[in-house]
């Protein structure tokens, strides 16, 4: 195959840049996996099946495919012919240094419409490299280039394509911001991304991964019937709206374990396990039956002091404890609730 080129002289080492059809790619790269393979060049890791299905699924709803796929060419030499780079059609040619689930994906997803064969695809072809060096460029890609960071993918989930983005994370994402408007318990109190710094405040990555797994489809709240986004929505700000009540003034107060990661998960943990099978059981999630079962005190208010330190689970935890220690349902049910 005949393809238009740049070369590209870096540090220290130079590569080709160019463009392949999906198809042709696909028939000439593989994955030298380590401690699997004996070849040089041998530093991938083993391919993971549910992002290969990730992938394919994207791919099929025509996704944008502009980063690189980096190639080590191990087949027969490359040469150049009126500037254009010649490159043999010939199977386990190249080894991938970085995009192995994506050429998998494509792959994949080439064997079910066909059309996507031709699809250019941007690659930088190496040439020749031994395993120090493959491993040194892996290692450059994987560790250096950090990902984005979760804050800005759920924010750019407000205004992304429908196909592009996690259903479930994208519900969490509204009923965050649903709890940032005026009038609401964290009204100013998320943090979006590219905003000032300061001190309390929930990550909107923190709040959005806290939410998530009641909204996901066959959820906890969609088992209840709670599926419409203005139900979740309305029961996720009643059991934060109680919660701030109780604090009053000094619910925006830095001192307030409400108002840090910790605290947050620590109460959408009680709200899970503990406020909605209640409420199912009064057949009501308005604000009154919540707070008249969470009998907080002046001395029973949860300080960020309390679990400062405190890692991982930990801190959660704690939260979740000293929540169910106020925690005094009624005993009387009902078989249906309201909002």
């Amino acid at each position: 195959m005949l393809a238009p080129f740049i070369h590209v002289q870096q540090a220290r080492r130079s590569f080709f840049l160019t463009a392949l059809p999906a198809s042709f790619l696909v028939r000439i790269s593989y994955a030298a996996v380590r401690r699997q393979d004996e070849e040089e060049g041998s530093v991938q890791r083993v391919l993971n099946p549910s992002r290969i299905i990730g992938i394919k699924a994207f791919a099929l709803q025509d996704g944008d495919f502009p980063a690189s796929i980096a190639l080590n060419w191990v087949g027969a030499p490359l040469i150049t012919e009126l500037g254009n780079l010649v490159i043999p059609d010939a199977p386990r040619s190249a080894q991938i240094l970085d995009g192995q689930h994506r050429v998998a994906g494509l792959g994949e997803a080439i064997q079910e419409r066909q059309e996507l064969a031709t699809q250019m695809i941007p690659v930088a072809i190496y040439s020749g490299l031994d395993t120090r060096e493959c491993a040194n460029i892996f290692l450059s890609i994987n560790t250096e280039q950090k990902p984005v960071p979760k804050s800005l993918v759920y924010d750019l989930y407000g205004i992304a394509s429908a196909e592009l983005i996690d259903q479930a994370a994208d519900r969490a994402r509204d009923i965050t911001v649903s709890l940032n408007e005026p009038g609401q318990a964290y009204d100013g109190l998320i943090k979006f991304p590219n905003t000032p710094r300061r001190r309390g405040g929930i990550a909107l990555s923190t709040a959005v991964s806290a939410i998530k797994p009641l909204v996901t489809e066959k959820g906890t709240l969609d088992q209840i019937g709670a599926s419409s986004l203005e139900m979740q929505r309305q029961i996720v700000q009643n059991f934060f709206s109680v919660l701030s009540s109780k604090y009053g003034e000094r619910w925006t107060d830095p001192t307030n374990a409400f108002l840090y990661a910790g605290g947050f998960i620590g109460a959408l943990e009680f709200l899970h396990l503990k406020i909605i099978p209640y409420c199912i059981l009064q057949g009501s999630f308005e604000t009154s039956i919540i707070a008249k079962a969470l009998r907080l005190e002046e001395s029973d208010m949860i300080r960020q002091e309390e679990i400062k330190g405190l890692g991982g689970r930990d801190a959660p935890k704690r939260v979740f404890d000293r929540l169910v220690d106020a925690f005094q349902p009624a005993e009387n049910a009902a078989p249906k609730f309201r909002l």
